[in-house]
């Protein structure tokens, strides 16, 4: 009786440790993204632009974005319809905060499956490893670091449908996958392929319907939902997959910069994902990626690689379950293999952290006072609740949440909009727009009936006194 209970306890410790480091990671993540929101480092581009939504959604409107464009309904600039699930919670705690809280959730949950899969596949403590280096991995870090983004969704649900695929249960691994359809159009080509490895399988009448139906949705968005939501009539991202008639080839792997964005993702499972038939998933994030001419998608910074995290670091639990039953016989070798490449992982995400949004906590500045943002945010209270108000990317986020908030210097001037608050730098500093453009829009606020109200920090306020201008 004894050994049962130690049996059993030992089960129910092993059973815990997914969510035990889930918790751990959800605290640090929640911990990094409230300090840089209350720090003044979030940004109207992109929490602003998704409170915006969300509030809308929260108060039974459409999701509109006014820092798109007056009137501008964000599903006529990407498909996500699954951020409606955050109104009730919004509508509780209506906050940016709330958005970045529920980020933090979604990314932390993701390790529960992920960890699980592993421990399965390899121990309790190697399987352990593979999860630390999973929930400290550069896509994750970078999501959490940079505002909130609705690929948040996206990333638990990959996780769990790729661990019912790594078991068996097909229906389940399903179940997860289609709402991943309401998350973002571009995830919609991700699920076919979810699809043909289910055919793959020898689930043909599933995986073609699945198929089938991710086809069916990606062209009734891209074709149909956006453009008749969208002010230009048209899918604006398709502009950026036009470019200049080449080899694809060349367009596809170059410049390096690609490369190393592979290298990055690859390196903390030991490249052994590549071993699994998993790591195909990847591939239509990878493709639209690298086809497009914008430069910002190559790389590893912002939210874009946080959907390639839970199918390369399952394919890397995959792979080693691979090794494990081809190596059967020779204990030696499997042991090392699984040991090392574990090591390896966490030897690579070690030597990252440091330069990852992460190490933010360990630096006394996240956890002070600083007398400047003190000084801003009291600026920014003066503007009463319900006014409309233009304002700089680097403050439209901290006032999203109570006011009707347009970009500065788009507007005042910009058709549509005349907002009787202005809050701008007197330096340009942001890089979101053309400093040249911010300069003359404030060159041009006396002439448009605004006048100075109060200054703080470089930061001033504007309060619209002659209407006529």
């Amino acid at each position: 009786m004894p050994e049962r209970r130690g049996s059993a306890a030992e089960g129910a410790g092993v059973a815990l440790l997914p969510w035990v480091l889930a918790a751990v990671l959800f605290a640090a993540y929640t911990a990094l993204s409230v300090s840089r929101h209350l720090h003044l480092r979030t940004n109207g581009f992109d929490l602003g632009i998704f409170e915006q939504a969300v509030r809308g959604y929260a108060e039974g409107r459409a999701p509109v974005s006014e820092l798109k464009g007056p009137g501008f309904h964000l599903l006529g600039d990407h498909f996500h319809p699954i951020l409606v699930t955050l109104a009730p919670f919004y509508r509780v705690f209506p906050s940016a905060l709330t958005l970045l809280v529920a980020q933090a959730a979604l990314v932390a949950v993701s390790v529960v499956p992920v960890t699980r899969a592993a421990v399965r596949a390899v121990g309790r403590w190697a399987g352990a490893g593979i999860g630390v280096a999973y929930g400290l991995s550069v896509g994750l870090q970078q999501a959490v670091g940079f505002d909130f983004h609705e690929i948040a969704f996206a990333v638990p649900l990959l996780a769990f449908s790729l661990e019912r695929l790594m078991l068996r249960h097909w229906r389940a691994a399903v179940g997860f996958a289609l709402p991943l359809l309401l998350v973002k159009e571009d995830l919609a080509a991700t699920v076919a392929v979810i699809g043909c490895y289910l055919f793959w399988q020898g689930r043909r009448r599933l995986g073609a319907s699945v198929v089938g139906l991710s086809a069916a949705t990606l062209l009734l968005v891209l074709l149909v939902v956006i453009p008749a939501l969208n002010p230009g009539g048209a899918y604006t991202y398709l502009s950026s997959v036009d470019g200049p008639a080449g080899n694809p080839v060349t367009r596809l792997l170059l410049p390096g910069e690609k490369w190393h964005t592979v290298v990055t993702i690859l390196a903390p499972t030991a490249f052994l994902a590549l071993r699994s038939p998993l790591i195909l998933l990847a591939l239509p994030t990878l493709g639209w990626r690298f086809w497009s001419t914008n430069p910002f998608y190559w790389g590893t910074g912002f939210h874009y690689g946080a959907v390639l995290m839970p199918i390369v670091f399952l394919a890397f639990v995959d792979a080693l379950t691979r090794l494990r039953l081809r190596f059967r016989a020779r204990r030696g070798l499997r042991r090392w293999t699984v040991r090392g490449s574990v090591a390896v992982g966490l030897a690579v995400t070690a030597a990252a952290l440091p330069a990852q949004p992460l190490a933010e906590l360990a630096r006394p500045a996240t956890w002070q006072r600083d007398a400047t943002v003190d000084a801003v945010s009291a600026l920014l209270r003066r503007i009463p609740d319900g006014a409309e108000v233009a304002a700089a990317n680097g403050f439209a986020a901290q006032l999203t949440g109570r006011t009707r908030v347009f970009l500065f210097p788009r507007y005042p001037g910009g058709p549509g909009a005349r907002p009787d608050w202005v809050v701008a730098a007197d330096r340009p500093r942001d890089g979101l727009l053309p400093a040249r453009d911010e300069v003359e829009a404030l060159r041009a606020l006396p002439g448009a009936g605004y006048r100075p109200v109060a200054s703080a920090a470089g930061i001033t306020v504007y309060r619209l006194t002659d209407p006529a201008g």
